[in-house]
């Protein structure tokens, strides 16, 4: 698998946001127009990019206040824009396990549930029954 210098990679730290949801809101529409661009020359790059921003989405976006809604929106809109990338992708099943087991760490640590709808598409990011049912 080849590797891509991501933009949004650097923009996505632990406790990268303060309390106003503008930016990441800017950053999370940014990132997702990245690994868009990229999906139609390399779906298996966009697809470890997707991987890779709902890892770092939480962790970036603790601090933020989710009071009005607009963040949680927005995270959930990329996960629905990520999820059929991730699932589209043509890849063997030993990635695709690698995958997951990333996608389910992020799942559990996520503190704020930012990512909690993920669960919802457990078996879209799985592909076939039988990685689903191990």
């Amino acid at each position: 698998m080849r590797t891509h210098k991501w933009q949004f990679a650097s923009r996505f730290r632990y406790h990268a946001f303060g309390w106003n949801s503008k930016l990441p809101i800017q950053r999370i529409k940014e990132a997702l127009s990245e690994i868009k661009l990229l999906t139609r020359k390399d779906p298996i790059l966009a697809a470890e990019g997707a991987v890779m921003l709902l890892e770092k989405l939480s962790p970036a976006l603790e601090q933020v206040d989710s009071s009005s809604g607009a963040i949680g929106t927005a995270v959930n809109r990329a996960i629905d824009t990520l999820v059929p990338i991730i699932a589209k992708a043509d890849v063997d099943i030993k990635v695709r396990k690698r995958w997951l087991d990333r996608l389910w760490a992020a799942f559990q640590d996520d503190e704020i549930p930012y990512l909690e709808c993920l669960g919802d598409y457990w078996g879209e990011l799985c592909v076939t029954k039988e990685l689903a049912s191990s």
